[in-house]
This record gives C-alpha cells, sequence and structure tokens, in this order.
C-alpha cells in the first residue's frame, strides 16, 4: 500500500454496493474525488447517501465493489484509516455521563493525539464549550451536543472529514461556527457532506453528487454546473421539490 501522502485521489470507489437483504441501498457506484475536494452528496431519503458515508467510514462492509480512502481499502485497512478519517453524524458518539472535557479527552487518548489538554482547550474554545466543559453532556442541548461532536471529530486532525447533515439541530449562531470551522482547515481536508440543503450544499462545494435508488445521477465539478439545469435534475430524478 502507497503513503497516504502519495495518494493523487482522496476517494476511489469501483462499482460499490451494499445490499440489506434484497435491497440494495448502493447499487454498483463508481466514484473518484481528488484530495482537499468538498463533495457534496444531495438525494432523498433512501437514496443511499447515509450507506455510502458508513462504508467510506468503516462502519459498514460493501457487498460488492471496493472503495478505497486516501488510498486504503475500507475493509482490509480499516484499522488504519480510522486515524486518517473523522465523521459528524446524526448521533453525536458522545458519553452523557461525562463532561465535555472528559469526553474529548477520552477520544484523544483513543487516537493518540499528542498534548491532548491543549488540543482539546483549543477545540473547546473554537465551538464556545469552553465555558461548559465541566458540565456532564447529558444537560446539553442538541445543538451544544453538536457542536461537541465537530470538535470531537476534528480532535486528531484527519485528512477526510465526513458530514453527515452537519447543520441539523445547530442554531444560526452554531451554524457561524461550523462555517467558520470548516473554512479555516478547508485547504488542507477532503470533504464529504450529506445535505438536503442545495443551496447550502452548492456553496460550499467544489464537487456535487446527485444519489437516487442508491446509484449516481450525476456527479460534476462545481465549476460546471449549471445551477437551473442542477436544479431540475435534482427534481425530476428524485422527485423532491426546490423552493
Amino acid at each position: 500500500m502507497s503513503e497516504v501522502h502519495d495518494q493523487k485521489n482522496a476517494l476511489e470507489v469501483r462499482g460499490l454496493t451494499r445490499a440489506f437483504g434484497v435491497r440494495k441501498a448502493l447499487d454498483g457506484v463508481d466514484l473518484d474525488l481528488s484530495e482537499r475536494a468538498f463533495l457534496s452528496v444531495f438525494g432523498p431519503n433512501g437514496a443511499g447517501k447515509t450507506t455510502l458515508i458508513k462504508v467510506l467510514t468503516t462502519l459498514l462492509n460493501p457487498t460488492n465493489g471496493t472503495a478505497q480512502v486516501l488510498g486504503m481499502d475500507v475493509v482490509s485497512d480499516a484499522v488504519e484509516l480510522r486515524t486518517h478519517i473523522g465523521l459528524i453524524s446524526h448521533n453525536p458518539l458522545l458519553y452523557p455521563d461525562l463532561t465535555a472535557e472528559e469526553n474529548l479527552l477520552f477520544f484523544a487518548d483513543m487516537y493518540g493525539v499528542e498534548q491532548p489538554e491543549a488540543r482539546v482547550a483549543e477545540l473547546l474554545e473554537a465551538v464556545e464549550l469552553d465555558h461548559r466543559k465541566l458540565d456532564l453532556t447529558r444537560t446539553f442541548s442538541r445543538g451544544m451536543l453538536q457542536r461537541l461532536s465537530i470538535a470531537r471529530a476534528l480532535l486528531h486532525r484527519p485528512e477526510v472529514l465526513f458530514l453527515d447533515e452537519p447543520y441539523s439541530g445547530l442554531d444560526p449562531h452554531a451554524m457561524d461556527i461550523l462555517d467558520g470551522l470548516i473554512a479555516q482547515i478547508r485547504g488542507n481536508h477532503t470533504f464529504v457532506m450529506i445535505s438536503h440543503d442545495l443551496d447550502k450544499g452548492l456553496e460550499l462545494c467544489s464537487h456535487a453528487l446527485i444519489l437516487a435508488k442508491g446509484r449516481v445521477v450525476m456527479f460534476e465539478r462545481r465549476e460546471d454546473i449549471d445551477d437551473a439545469a442542477f436544479r431540475q435534475t435534482y427534481r425530476s430524478t428524485v422527485g423532491m421539490g426546490v423552493s
């Protein structure tokens, strides 16, 4: 296996299929994404978006086909790959009976983060939760949990960050915090974001993907996208209106 930084592409997916019984959540997905790109993934519920991210983050094994992230196979190199990726999902993946600081220190230890106390303090300040660092996370609002999960995902400075509806549950101020964090680290990271918000997804992305019934309907560089045509394809393919 080549060294991570020798890879031209962050993602290389070939014929990726994931079945649940007779239903194919992913059905022959092919995808290449260059390092430091920002991919926004669109599609209706049941399109296979979250399944795609779960396979790419080693949480699910593919039924058929292959997927590599940073040159590492999502199955055979799963343990090593997890040290190079971060995930923000609907589940904040936090321990409710630990404080915010204890949660981050736990994950910092798990990832072998150098100078963990300083890194945790830096991120708590970045997500504006330093004043709540000694509070149990079970006392946090949904938005605060999401902000803390963002800090958790960034702890080990992952090369690829997967975002499954990251703005869900965030108030406008928390959205601004996330926007600022993405802007700060964007130049050195690859992003894959699921979004139901066409405007936000297109605003952030360098590449856009529409999935429907587990298949790629459209995959284009942002600079090549005609917004009106993209929205029409989205509407006609997945049957969802765009306001």
